[in-house]
Order: C-alpha cells, then sequence, then structure tokens
C-alpha cells in the first residue's frame, strides 16, 4: 500500500480524480480525519470534507500508485506552490 495527498479544488477536479482512480485493477481508498471513502466513488468523494488536503491510499502495486499519480499529478499537494 502506498500513500500520497492530494487537494481537489472543484467539482471537476474530483470527478477527474475518480476517472483516475477508477482505471485501476485496485482499491484506492481516500481519507479525511476520521473519514475513508472509497476514492472510486464519486458520491463517497462528495461525502467528505474536500477543504484543504486528502490522503490517498492504493492498494495495488507500486506501477498502480505510479499511474495514479502521474493521472493525477495537478492535484498532488507535493506540486503546489
Amino acid at each position: 500500500m502506498s500513500s500520497f495527498s492530494i487537494q481537489l479544488g472543484s467539482v471537476n477536479d474530483v470527478k477527474e480524480f475518480v476517472e483516475a482512480a477508477s482505471r485501476l485493477p485496485c482499491d484506492v481508498d481516500v481519507l479525511k480525519g476520521r473519514y475513508v471513502v472509497d476514492g472510486k466513488s464519486i458520491m463517497g468523494m462528495f461525502s467528505i470534507n474536500l477543504a484543504g488536503p486528502i490522503t490517498v491510499h492504493v492498494q495495488g502495486t507500486e506501477a498502480d500508485t505510479a499511474a495514479l499519480k502521474e493521472r493525477a499529478a495537478r492535484f498532488l499537494v507535493e506540486h503546489r506552490s
């Protein structure tokens, strides 16, 4: 399992992230505070507070994590200026 942080600022950002996560063959969990939701579920994503960074857990291989990070690169907290 690998983890990284992202920031989603709009409805379209959430849609784009969910579409990217849905392409993976493994589970993708999103954590915010004490809540954990399915990162492939648009309803799940909108059920959490998206203000501020959220943590993504990829329950797959390093290749799965790399693929999601590449598709969601603009949301990575590390890359924000």
